[in-house]
């Protein structure tokens, strides 16, 4: 505990020594050279976010300087130090993680660079949009495990013995979906979340930690998975051990990748709630903004469906 005070407390100087100086500005140009600092690609949700930023690069005159940190926060700090190095215009992040990111933004801002964070964010109790960084880009990950857990709710009549598939550990997605479904599964009484772990948002993690749990928990009747890629994962887990998903468990989750509805049309999955990873376009037009002087609000906010046996068909050829 006192470790973690001291970051924190470390953070905080740190914060306080650049918070008086205002925003980087955006000069109004024709072309852009701009640092988009990937987290990682092992699976589709990132490879399709990355090939929507690639794509843009082309729409929008940018020069792209594109990096992956695979899976690691302390590459992807080093990644974007390695932009501020080579003079970037401008930033797009999705941070790995909360705090770990929070330095290398602070010096992008320090340097004349403005930053916005894609798709997750720092802990705004240190740096804050406006100020430390230009603004948030993504979905309301709250919202997230709340549709999940209503959808869950109503279709069980308020009963199940739940397994949580956690995302990264630290990161504002998992932080925030876990946050979102276990509040609306509290106020049941007679839904339980057995137990709650991280598969770090990939595949063949989420299968290995559902096998675990299962040994553990053989009376779980539902997984909720923070993304696609671990729920896919638990419908293996599932069908190693002898079990059908979607009718002996019931398995909610959030993302919509093109797996996952075609698990839902396939009857081995109950709900995906979307969650966009084409942010090039929204980029480009935040950015133009900015440069323009127009005044960006704190949270540019991703609209999200949601995804049943009663539409998936339907969307199937959209998704990534």
């Amino acid at each position: 505990m006192i470790f973690k005070m001291t970051v924190v407390s470390a953070l905080i100087a740190v914060v306080s020594s650049v918070a008086l100086a205002d925003l980087p500005t955006l000069e109004k140009k024709d072309r852009y050279k701009v640092g988009f600092a990937q987290t990682e690609s092992n699976n589709p949700w990132r490879i399709a976010e990355t090939k929507s930023f690639k794509e843009t690069a082309k729409t929008c005159n940018w020069d792209l300087v594109y990096t992956d940190a695979a899976g690691s926060a302390a590459k992807q700090v080093s990644d974007v130090d390695s932009m501020i190095a080579q003079g970037v215009d401008v930033i797009f992040l999705p941070p790995r993680e909360e705090r770990p990111l929070l330095p290398a933004v602070l010096r992008a801002k320090a340097q004349g660079i403005p930053v916005f964070l894609v798709d997750r964010s720092v802990d705004e109790k240190v740096a804050k949009p406006g100020r430390d960084y230009v603004t948030f880009l993504g979905s309301n990950f709250i919202e997230q495990g709340q549709i999940a857990a209503k959808w869950l709710i109503e279709k069980t009549g308020g009963k199940g013995m739940i397994l949580e598939l956690e995302g990264t550990t630290g990161s504002s997605p998992a932080n925030d979906r876990r946050k979102g479904f276990d509040d609306e599964i509290a106020k049941h009484p007679e839904m339980k979340i057995l137990a709650s772990q991280s598969g770090d948002f990939a595949r063949d993690k989420g299968r290995k930690v559902t096998e675990t749990l299962l040994q553990t928990y053989p009376n779980a009747n539902v997984i909720y998975a923070h993304n696609d890629e671990m729920a896919i994962g638990a419908i293996q887990a599932l069908e190693a051990a002898g079990k059908q998903p979607g009718k002996d468990v019931l398995i909610v989750s959030v993302d919509g990748t093109r797996d996952a509805l075609q698990a839902i049309i396939d009857g081995k999955m109950g709900v995906t709630v979307e969650s966009s990873p084409f942010f090039g376009p929204l980029a480009c037009s935040t950015m133009k903004r900015y440069a323009n002087g127009e005044k960006i609000e704190h949270w540019v906010r991703v609209k999200d469906r949601v995804f049943t046996i009663d539409n998936a068909a339907k969307y199937i050829d959209e998704a990534y």
